[in-house]
């Protein structure tokens, strides 16, 4: 069997149904078998999975934040933003862009920040006179804000196949601090539309201390989350995997023993869910190992940055071309896939361009985070059409404005590589 053929019966199965793990692996083996080698390397990469350091995180920020999600956080993660920022022009709105990017952060997961927040947000947005048009597609395009922030699972992710494939020139940490600048200036643009659009409607209720005061007492078991995953790591206390143990401890304690907000029984619930998650992650990871090791072994990494190099002179022009690809890619994969797939593919020639790995990472999230709510796949849209019984053709529309704001801070995020890299020293 010739390599296109197999590749065309392999696309058939897949527009019948196929599952996107079977398909990357059905090519990992088509390859392997074309190429000579013994099919048993498909099983020595999913072995090798099991064996990587640093795996655990992702099972345990996952299950963190669908606790968290199934917990009351929410409510109190919208009272304490509205305390600080709703007096301001656009103030719920701002709201509503701090809550979901914090939510989606600790949840690695946009629909479920659309829909534990979507119910106490869109409502509020409406009865304070935003349009329609502007709640819908700043609730749906929002659900994707806090993929660059710790402990985001598509940071984590991309820390760990490029840590692979950098032979470890790519940390979590590193991560974790180049996602801060970039994901704060696409809040910031987000906020200065929601200002504007703010502006006509009457303020909210003026700033007030006691509000605030009982907002943070109200949110004070969540507020130590983020100095225990960052303030944890950074102080050199506690690695990584270390950091996602306890913060899923501390998650499980606060909802299960001291809120009372998930009962026992119904934990195995939520447990499962997460588990449902990590698992098709992990699923994908390993197809996408062996994958990428057959894509290495046939020098592909090499010959596409042969051809780039008569046809793109410089890395920017790369980053310009990076960027569309990147869009197209996120219109058709979900970020998970997308990251786990192109990663092994694309870190090589960026490095050859002289793009630091860790720049690579975030202009990488940052676009497929823009793949959250556009057609033809966006998970955002299908969720947020369930959740508020719009037609999918509504919700593009009003997403479009959003998008435009976010390319902008793509682009900048893409030619500034100091915005991903100052704090790393």
């Amino acid at each position: 069997m010739s390599l296109w053929l197999g590749l065309l019966i392999l696309l058939a199965l897949a527009a019948l149904g196929m599952p996107l793990f079977a398909l990357i692996a059905g090519v990992a083996l088509l390859g392997f078998h074309l190429a000579g080698y013994d099919l048993v390397v498909l099983a020595v990469e999913l072995y090798r999975l099991g064996d990587l350091p640093g795996l655990v995180t992702i099972p345990l920020f996952a299950l963190a934040g669908y606790l968290l999600g199934e917990s009351g956080a929410p409510k109190r993660l919208v009272r304490l933003s509205n305390a600080l920022l709703g007096w301001l022009p656009g103030g719920l709105a701002i709201v509503a862009i701090v809550a979901c990017a914090f939510f989606t952060a600790f949840t690695g997961a946009s629909g479920v920040t659309i829909v534990a927040l979507g119910a106490l947000l869109y409502p509020a947005l409406r009865q304070a006179g935003y349009s329609e048009r502007y709640s819908l597609g700043l609730v749906t395009a929002g659900g994707s804000l806090g993929l660059l922030f710790a402990p985001s699972l598509p940071l984590i992710l991309y820390g760990f196949v490029a840590g692979q494939a950098a032979g470890g020139e790519v940390s979590i940490p590193d991560l974790f601090l180049a996602g801060l600048l970039p994901g704060a200036l696409m809040m910031a643009l987000l906020s200065l539309q929601a200002m504007r659009e703010g502006w006509r409607l009457p303020r909210g209720a003026r700033f007030s201390w006691p509000e605030l005061a009982g907002a943070l007492k109200e949110s004070a078991w969540e507020l130590p989350l983020p100095v225990i995953v960052l303030g944890g790591i950074y102080s050199g206390l506690l690695a990584a995997s270390e950091a996602a143990a306890v913060t899923a401890l501390y998650v499980l304690l606060v909802t299960v023993f001291i809120k009372r907000e998930i009962s026992l029984r119904k934990l195995p619930t939520v447990m499962a869910e997460a588990v449902r998650l990590v698992g098709a992650v992990l699923l994908i990871l390993g197809a996408a190992l062996a994958l990428s090791a057959w894509l290495v072994d046939q020098e592909v990494p090499t010959r596409l940055f042969e051809w780039l190099s008569r046809h793109v002179e410089s890395p920017l022009a790369f980053l310009l071309l990076l960027n569309l690809f990147l869009l197209a890619v996120g219109m058709l994969l979900d970020i998970f896939s997308a990251v786990v797939i192109l990663v092994p593919l694309l870190l090589p020639v960026a490095a050859a361009f002289g793009i630091h790995p860790v720049h690579l990472g975030i202009v990488m999230l940052a676009n497929l985070q823009l793949g959250y709510f556009t057609p033809p796949v966006g998970m955002n849209l299908f969720i947020a059409a369930y959740r508020f019984g719009r037609p999918i053709g509504t919700l593009v529309r009003a997403c479009i404005p959003f998008f435009l704001v976010l390319l902008a801070a793509l682009l900048l995020i893409t030619w500034w590589p100091g915005l991903s890299l100052a704090l790393l020293g």
